[in-house]
């Protein structure tokens, strides 16, 4: 457990106040029905609270929580300091300038990608958000008509700025599988798929980035399933990793073990089964040449 407040970061507190609340909440022997019951909440605050996605967390829930889970002394100070640095300390995607055009998914989504230690990920649609150019960002975001152009700007700062994850000390290892039809389809025109394959070749070459392309010649393979993110922490045992998996219309969390463990596993297929890193290396170079 966390115990130094005055490093702590409000992501990691919220994900920690999760992971604990939810072994009081089995070691109590209670459901989650029964305890929304019992305090008068919705289903879904309950969910919030053991998920890490609340923005902020109010210290009186968790009191009231430790009350229910019959939780000592220790634990119930613990688990306020955790409310507390989520309720005086914010993260820089919490500013005025970026929370109106961040879902509360993508919220928890931030969370664990600034706390996380290594991020595995599988896409079949588009580049990884943490790779992409400005461009080609803003391409994606401009497809969707409903955003006003000032929404489209914030939104290419806020995934340009996201990237820092790369460059900080220590950086965020990341090791992406992706579809070739990522490197084949078309993202705006020639020029900005041109500059988005060569800002993909330099920055698989950070020794803390690992790119790997599933070829169409490779036949049906887990990733087929959908895209899919795996978050891994610096602490396994106190903070285990968690699945992050999302569509159109909704998002998903998970640190169920049964569920880590499918994904974790489905990753590491995918890695076996797609050509290594160098091989990869060339089959984004082919790509850049016919664009």
């Amino acid at each position: 457990m966390m115990t130094d407040m005055e490093s702590a970061t409000p992501a990691l507190c919220r994900l920690q106040l999760g992971y604990e609340l939810r072994k009081l909440r089995v070691a109590a022997g209670l459901t989650s029905r029964e305890v929304v019951k019992k305090l008068l909440w919705s289903p879904s605050k309950l969910t919030r609270l053991e998920t890490g996605e609340n923005a902020t967390v109010e210290p009186s829930d968790i009191m009231a929580l430790c009350q229910i889970y019959a939780a000592d002394a220790e634990m119930c100070e613990l688990l306020d300091g955790y409310a507390v640095v989520t309720k005086t300390k914010r993260e820089w995607w919490q500013s005025a300038v970026y929370r109106p055009v961040i879902s509360p998914g993508f919220r928890a989504f931030l969370g664990m990608e600034g706390a996380a230690s290594a991020l595995h990920s599988y896409e079949s649609e588009w580049v990884p958000g943490l790779l992409q150019t400005e461009e080609y960002v803003r391409v994606i975001h401009e497809a969707h008509s409903a955003l006003s152009r000032e929404e489209v700007n914030r939104k290419v700062v806020l995934r340009m700025k996201r990237q820092n994850v790369l460059h900080r000390d220590p950086p965020l290892k990341l090791a992406v599988v992706v579809s070739e039809a990522v490197l084949r389809r078309q993202i705006g025109g020639p020029d900005v798929m041109r500059a988005q394959l060569t800002h993909l070749i330099e920055a698989a070459a950070a020794p803390n980035v690992r790119v790997q392309v599933m070829p169409f010649n490779v036949g049906p393979h887990q990733g087929m399933n959908g895209a899919f993110s795996t978050f891994q922490f610096r602490d396994p045992v106190m903070l285990k990793p968690i699945v992050y998996l999302e569509n159109l219309a909704d998002h998903w969390i998970t640190r169920n073990d049964a569920d880590v463990e499918l994904y974790e596993d489905a990753f590491r297929d995918l890695q076996a089964l797609a050509p290594g890193p160098q091989e990869s290396l060339s089959i984004m170079k082919q790509a850049l040449k016919e664009h």
